[in-house]
């Protein structure tokens, strides 16, 4: 058992190493991400400080956002938005990776905590990316700084981390559907001002043009199902 312990330990001490090979500025190492791939690196407990209250409002904030994105998701796709409500599903799936992460720096038992939450209702394609975009901006430019600033102050680095990098993916959210409000108001989201590349998410079919189909020549289904389409490989 003490060998196994001692290869354990090893092993984790020569990863480090291996990272800090890595060029960083001074200051950073405690908030690279590298560091943290480990979900808990901590030597104290959290029962009864402000970053397990920290981490419990920014759960449940998480655990919200990914339920009214799902919402947002029908609406989007009844409106002829296929698109925009296959954006926020992959938001949702991603809130909840956010959520898992903080949930499992808790250590169980009653925490108490006071948080305000959206209280709005379900409205129009436009009115939910507005809501969502102003939510993850409250999130990466006030909440989880401030959250981060806590847990590095109360000596939790990986909780600091986290919070910062998970940051970085909310405000690429906020972007992304600032994007489509911007689509939306200007009528761009099925044309565009010169021809780009547009592609059925249905069965692939792919055309250049200014505008998309008004229905997929290959299957038939109708413009709400094409976008602009995109390589990322």
């Amino acid at each position: 058992m003490f060998i196994r312990l001692i290869e354990k330990k090893t092993l984790i001490t020569n990863k480090l190493l291996i990272f800090a090979s890595i060029p960083i500025d001074k200051g950073t190492y405690d908030k690279n991400p590298l560091f943290f791939n480990i979900n808990k690196i901590m030597t104290k407990s959290i029962k009864g400080t402000q970053t397990e209250k920290n981490l419990l409002t920014s759960f449940a904030g998480e655990s919200q956002a990914r339920m009214r994105y799902t919402y947002f998701a029908s609406v989007a796709k009844k409106e002829g938005y296929e698109q925009i409500s296959a954006i926020f599903t992959e938001t949702a799936d991603q809130e909840k990776e956010h959520a898992k992460r903080m949930f499992k720096f808790l250590e169980g038992g009653m925490v108490e905590i006071t948080a305000s939450y959206p209280a709005g209702v379900i409205g129009t394609t436009l009115e939910n990316l507005r809501a969502a975009a102003a939510g993850e901006h409250e999130e990466w430019a006030l909440d989880y700084p401030h959250f981060a600033d806590v847990a590095e102050k109360e000596g939790f680095q990986a909780i600091a981390a986290m919070y910062r990098n998970i940051a970085i993916a909310e405000k690429a959210h906020e972007e992304r559907y600032l994007a489509f409000v911007n689509n939306i108001e200007n009528m761009t989201v099925f044309a565009k001002e010169g021809e780009v590349v547009w592609q059925c998410r249905n069965c692939g079919y792919v055309t250049v043009g200014k505008e998309a189909p008004k229905a997929c020549p290959a299957c038939l289904h109708p413009q709400a199902h094409f976008e602009v389409k995109k390589e990322n490989y």
